[in-house]
């Protein structure tokens, strides 16, 4: 048996995700043979006080893993630094890591998949990323999992070997993008990543996921995926740091335990048109679009 990787968990001020994450998280089959590290982010305003008091309260008697440390900050770090900080942190010491943030709902095997996945492709450099998200694609003609380029942050794992190329200053990160690049990092200008990255120039937000996505493509990284997701995004609901209020993310979570793991180290053609697909009709009609614009606004006007 390999060894496990550690699981870093991010939690803030969402009780109710956190206990459902860590409800889901405990029925993982490894759960009990894994150490869980729990970073809490202080409180950025007086308001958010109450909620860190309820999540921190709960994550203190968390119970059902190999070992369970919680880490709670004292001062705000947000989201981005709390999760450069804490993977650099366990990958240092592991070599390794899983990485949950607190609205996640799991399957299962989500456990055993990531530490089969880490294990089989440990000394494989050009594999830099485990994503165990998979958006509402076609998947008809996929195998069970596959590689892609692009890299998912709703539950996911990696190495050392690959965190050592994460690159968080985004002018240097910007400037290796020529127009070519640009298009292929942007799933043909079907999904908006460049655009993400452009915004965190800008001030418009604050992702670590879009920067180690391109650290991941500009040193011709895969990322392995499964075809259908084995976790749901519960944080769609207006409470999440970078998300609104819309149900286009929204998947089944695959029941049954993952087998595949190819070794044929190329982007999987097929997926890759499901995914470019998916992403140019996302969004929906016009209509569609309207209804979420209102309940985000709807939902805005009554959190004041």
């Amino acid at each position: 048996m390999y060894d496990l990787a550690p699981i870093a968990l991010f939690v803030y001020n969402r009780p109710e995700h956190t206990r459902r994450t860590l409800e889901s998280l405990k029925q993982n089959e490894l759960a009990s043979q894994s150490k869980l590290y729990i970073f809490s982010d202080g409180a950025k305003t007086p308001k958010d006080e109450e909620k860190v008091t309820e999540v921190r309260e709960i994550i203190r008697n968390t119970t059902g893993f190999l070992s369970v440390e919680v880490i709670e900050r004292t001062e705000n770090s947000g989201l981005a630094n709390s999760i450069i900080s804490g993977v650099t942190q366990l990958i240092s010491e592991y070599g390794q890591v899983i990485v949950y943030e607190d609205d996640l709902i799991s399957s299962p095997h989500t456990l055993r998949y990531f530490n089969d996945a880490l294990n089989h492709y440990r000394e494989t450099e050009k594999v830099m990323h485990i994503g165990s998200y998979m958006f509402p694609i076609q998947t008809n003609n996929l195998p069970e999992t596959f590689f892609f380029r692009a890299a998912t942050s709703w539950g996911w794992a990696t190495w050392e070997r690959a965190w050592k190329h994460f690159e968080p200053d985004i002018d240097i990160l910007l400037e290796q993008f020529d127009e070519q690049k640009k298009s292929a990092f942007a799933i043909d200008n079907s999904m908006n990543y460049w655009k993400q990255m452009q915004e965190f120039k800008s001030g418009k937000n604050n992702s670590w996921a879009i920067r180690w996505y391109a650290s991941i493509f500009l040193k011709d990284g895969l990322t392995f995926n499964p075809s259908q997701s084995l976790v749901q995004n519960i944080g769609h609901d207006g409470s999440g740091v970078h998300s609104g209020i819309n149900d286009i993310y929204e998947v089944p979570i695959y029941p049954k335990r993952i087998t595949a793991f190819p070794d044929l180290l190329e982007e999987n053609r097929p997926a890759y048109e499901a995914l470019r697909t998916y992403f140019a009709t996302r969004k929906g009609s016009l209509w569609a679009r309207m209804k979420r614009f209102a309940a985000l606004k709807w939902h805005q006007y009554f959190s004041k």
